[in-house]
Parts: structure tokens; C-alpha cells; sequence
């Protein structure tokens, strides 16, 4: 991170997840009778496709925190220690390793097939989304600035998928607490690319603030005291404005997805409905047969009787 594209392109794959599993959660709720919650969703024709993303994307970002991002392409000082200008370096590649230990332990325990699971897989992902909010809210860049007030914005989303994963555990039945989940997830992508726009590019930047070079990163500063409680009111009224585009598009999405899938729900039951009427007019009919048998039986037996009779005669 540090940069757009640092913010951008983790925003995105949060938003994909986000919404892959808001789709995913939506489509299990109105197609299965007895919902139950899932860690993760498995594709058609890779099982773990969305797991082998996650590490790979997660690989990719360690990569270029500590090594392609780096001017030496190392992390670390002459002396062997930690240079303060890439702490945040290794904060953001522990978050990435984090999650990537979540992705992989989540395939060791889907082959196990153990019974506690999901339930070890959902407490994989809080202790990423755990840690993810404790390595943002002490960070150690700027907690004073407009940076600051877009990371501590992010840790509201943040917490909000850390307290919902937990409830998943105990609650693995509740769609709502996966459909929160969800959005959180989502609505964390969109704050990280809307952090990566708004910070570094100067045309979306403040009034009377400007991009100023500190430790080898760029960081937004304000002209002034008035300009800087500006600028952190406009962030906070973006996220307030976001927010409630991303809740529009969700609601929407539901009822969406409603539509289709459950014409599909009703088709089905109906479908259902009418075989087992079927069977049970084919059991009437059976059981009226059988009703009658005894009497068709005397009454071929009475019709047999004279012609046996008539042979002996």
C-alpha cells in the first residue's frame, strides 16, 4: 500500500469477494430450505478457486511490500534492522500473510472433512479480520491527517467483519449476519480504492491541501487547521455517501436475485406439489383395486364354476 495502486488493487479483490459471497449467500438462502452459512464457495469446475485467489493475490502483495516495492528490493537496513520508512511495509504484509494462512488452512481442513470445519475456517477469518483491524489502528503512518481519518473510517468496516465472522461461528444458520458479512467485505474494497483515489491524485485532493514527501512516501497536508477539519469532514460525509450506495446496490441485488431465483423456488414447489398429487391419486386408484379384488376373484371364480361343470358334463 502507500500508493494507488497499493490501495486500488487490494480494493478490488475485497470488493469481488465481497460481492461474490453476497451473491452466493443470497442464492443458498432462497434455494435451500435449511440455510446454513459457508466460510467460502466452492466453483463448478475448480473447487477451490476462490481460496487459490485469495493466496495468490495475498503473495503478490507480500512480493511487493517487501521486495519489489523497496528501492533495494529488501526490507531491511545495512545493519540488518527495520528502517522506519518501511514499517508499514511489514504491517501490510502481515495482514497479507494473515489471510493467506486463512486460504490455506480452509483447503487443509475442506479435505479433512472434519465435522468442525466451517466453524474453523470462520475463526481463521476472524483472527485475519482481527488482525487486519489491530495492524490499522496502530499504524504507523499518519493518525492525524486525512490519511488518518480514511483508515480509521476503514476499521468501522473492519470491525464490523470481525464481529459478524464471530457471530457466524455461533450462528451458522442466520443469513443476516452472512449477508453483513458480505457487504462489509464489499464496502471495505470500495473504501480502499476510494482511499487510493482521493490520495493520490491531485486533482481529487482537499482545498488548500497538497501531497508532500516524508520518509520516502507521499502524504496529503493541509494548509491550515481549517483546511485539514475540512478535508476530514468531506471524508467522512464520502464514506456516509458511499455507504449508502453500497447498500442501495445490495438491497437491489437481493430483491434481484429474489426474482429469478425464487420464481425458479416456486416453480419447483409447484413442480413437487403436483407429483405428489399424482402419487397420491395413483395410491387411490391402487388401493380401490384393491378394494375390488376380492370381489372380481368370486366373481371369475362363479364364471369358472358352470364350465367346469359343463365339461364334466
Amino acid at each position: 500500500m502507500g500508493t494507488l495502486v497499493g490501495h486500488v488493487a487490494p480494493g478490488f479483490a475485497f470488493f469481488l469477494i465481497g460481492l461474490w459471497h453476497l451473491i452466493n449467500h443470497i442464492k443458498l438462502h432462497i434455494l435451500t430450505p435449511n440455510y446454513s452459512s459457508l466460510p467460502w464457495f466452492p466453483t463448478t469446475k475448480l473447487r477451490y478457486l476462490e481460496l487459490f485467489l485469495i493466496m495468490a493475490g495475498c503473495s503478490v502483495s507480500i512480493a511487493m511490500e517487501l521486495f519489489i516495492g523497496p528501492d533495494r528490493h529488501q526490507p531491511f537496513d545495512s545493519d540488518g534492522t527495520i528502517p522506519s520508512n518501511h514499517l508499514h511495509n511489514f504491517e501490510h504484509s502481515t495482514i497479507s500473510l494473515t489471510f493467506f494462512l486463512y486460504a490455506a488452512f480452509a483447503i487443509v481442513l475442506d479435505r479433512t472433512r472434519l465435522k468442525a470445519r466451517y466453524g474453523l475456517t470462520q475463526l481463521l477469518g476472524a483472527i485475519a479480520f482481527g488482525q487486519q483491524l489491530l495492524l490499522f489502528h496502530l499504524h504507523s503512518a499518519d493518525h492525524a491527517g486525512i490519511e488518518g481519518q480514511y483508515h480509521l473510517l476503514l476499521q468501522v468496516a473492519i470491525a464490523v467483519s470481525l464481529v459478524t465472522t464471530l457471530m457466524g461461528i455461533g450462528y451458522p444458520k442466520s443469513f443476516l449476519t452472512s449477508f453483513v458479512r458480505s457487504i462489509s467485505i464489499m464496502f471495505q474494497g470500495v473504501w480502499l480504492m476510494v482511499m487510493g483515489f482521493m490520495l493520490w491524485t491531485p486533482e481529487f485532493m482537499a482545498k488548500d491541501c497538497f501531497m508532500n514527501l516524508e520518509e520516502g512516501h507521499r502524504v496529503v497536508r493541509c494548509r491550515s487547521q481549517e483546511a485539514l477539519d475540512r478535508a476530514r469532514s468531506l471524508v467522512n460525509i464520502q464514506f456516509s455517501w458511499y455507504l449508502i450506495l453500497v447498500i442501495i446496490f445490495s438491497m437491489g441485488l437481493y430483491l434481484f436475485l429474489v426474482k429469478i431465483y425464487g420464481e425458479r423456488r416456486v416453480e419447483y414447489q409447484s413442480l413437487s406439489k403436483n407429483e405428489e398429487e399424482c402419487e397420491e391419486d395413483d395410491g387411490d386408484v391402487e388401493s380401490q383395486k384393491e378394494r375390488n379384488l376380492p370381489h372380481s376373484k368370486s366373481f371369475v371364480h362363479m364364471g369358472k364354476g358352470p364350465s367346469a361343470m359343463d365339461i364334466e358334463r
